[in-house]
């Protein structure tokens, strides 16, 4: 026996989403390994920029990138009582519901479905996404996974509508779902240590590959009080590099593709390990590749070979997670740079043959008891060093040892209202750091093509 899978990736409600190299990963993950159980599996991606009844019906297409990145459809809706005093415009992302609604007609066979989810106040577009499925496919189990769901989970079970919520990862929690309510024998049981276990992601599924993320380890040695990484991944797990090697291989000699972002927590950490070997054998096979690395990047590790080695191999895209400036700070926040790491890491990136605006170091800003001259004396730090500051607006995240803190000065109920987690909500600003300070911070930041010589 097997059974009719439909994956759904919901849409994202928010004031703010652009498509930096997103994709279900993990979901599509599980179709790869519900498919070498023998299962038939299909997906519905709420947010797919090339869906073929939208473009029909839109003015235009959402403009795209050709390195695989750009906007998603969006359309104007009504923005939820408890975030009425932020003055900007509340969106759906993504496909309109009707054509979601057609989407679904076509599925009439599913015998499961199941959900991603990915930013915890993301969840309105979930629980729409739930309400929806379960009046064109009555009686059809609902299986709801990802970020909001672990980290939320309480109020997932409590509120979405899903039958079964699935805490963490879920390839072997997906299988003994299969087992023991529907009779599914297990013929493919991978090892979850051993990440070059599990088959590649089904990105076959989706319209178009315009590009491909790509994962060589799970979790992070470093443990830093902001983050969830640890809370998924208790152990920080490698794949081979030449198993990477083979697979972006295998995607761009089958599909064509030339865009690889990389999702990882800690891709440069030990880059003798990973990096280093992986971009040697890129070469030595002849791929030619452009890599994005949205994430933030560990700068302790960059030195001037592997500078070299990035700019040669077609790294376009580089991102660092600096965070801030401040000494005391760094070290309470888990330690993993420091300012002299930072300064030497430009100054091997640019002779190597970066330019400024291409060495992108996020700041986190909007932290509990951040001051508003913290985060401006780190955007002078980072144009000091010359490199484009990029400011990361702190979202709290339930679990982290952040979490504590960010509830008892956060004005809002982080606890059981996780919309209030959202980025754009700065809900830890405070009188030394209010949301005007952000604001003059961000409009300095739009200057700085101009100030700092960077071109957009």
């Amino acid at each position: 026996m097997s059974k009719n899978v439909l994956l759904i990736n919901p849409w994202i409600y928010d004031f703010a989403a652009y498509d930096f190299w997103l994709k279900p990963l993990g979901l599509l993950y599980l179709g790869g390994l519900l498919r070498a159980n023998h299962h038939h599996i299909s997906c519905i991606d709420c947010l797919d920029p090339y869906n073929s009844l939208m473009l029909q019906k839109s003015d235009k297409a959402p403009k795209r990138h050709a390195y695989g990145h750009g906007r998603f459809f969006r359309q104007v809706i009504e923005k939820p009582a408890c975030l009425q005093a932020l003055p900007r415009s509340y969106c759906r992302y993504g496909i309109d519901p009707d054509v979601f609604r057609t989407a679904l007609s076509f599925h009439q066979d599913a015998d499961v479905v199941l959900v991603t989810s990915m930013m915890t106040y993301w969840y309105p577009g979930v629980f729409e996404v739930i309400k929806i499925i379960k009046e064109m496919l009555p009686g059809v189990p609902v299986i709801l996974g990802g970020k909001y769901a672990s980290l939320c989970y309480d109020h997932a079970s409590a509120n979405s509508g899903a039958d079964f919520v699935v805490c963490g990862r879920g390839e072997k929690q997906i299988l003994k779902l299969l087992q023991e309510h529907f009779a599914e024998d297990i013929i493919f049981d991978p090892d979850e240590d051993d990440l070059d276990s599990l088959p590649y992601p089904a990105f076959d599924l989706l319209n178009r590959i315009d590009q491909v993320p790509i994962i060589t380890s799970l979790g992070c040695p470093y443990r830093c009080n902001y983050c969830s990484s640890h809370l998924f991944y208790k152990d920080y797990l490698r794949r081979d590099p030449m198993k990477v090697a083979d697979e972006i291989e295998h995607w761009q000699h089958k599909f064509g593709v030339a865009d690889f972002s990389f999702y990882d927590d800690a891709l440069l950490v030990w880059p003798e390990g990973m990096i280093v070997p992986l971009l040697q054998e890129v070469k030595r096979r002849n791929l030619s590749c452009r890599f994005h690395c949205p994430n933030g990047l560990h700068v302790r590790e960059i030195d001037a070979p592997l500078s070299r080695l990035l700019f040669e191999s077609g790294f376009k895209t580089i991102r660092f997670g600096f965070e801030t400036a401040d000494f005391q700070t760094q070290r309470e926040t888990g330690g993993k740079v420091q300012n002299e790491e930072l300064k030497r890491a430009v100054f091997h990136l640019k002779n190597a043959g970066y330019k400024t605006e291409d060495i992108g170091v996020y700041l986190l800003c909007g932290t509990p008891g951040q001051k508003e001259t913290d985060v401006i004396q780190s955007v002078d730090f980072v144009l000091q060093c010359g490199a484009r500051p990029m400011l990361a607006e702190y979202s709290p995240i339930p679990g982290t040892k952040m979490w504590p803190e960010a509830i008892a000065t956060s004005p809002f109920d982080i606890q059981h209202e996780p919309l209030y987690h959202n980025n754009s909500f700065l809900c830890c600003r405070n009188d030394d750091f209010s949301y005007q300070a952000y604001s003059r911070i961000k409009a300095r930041l739009k200057t700085l093509p101009k100030e700092a010589g960077i071109s957009e």
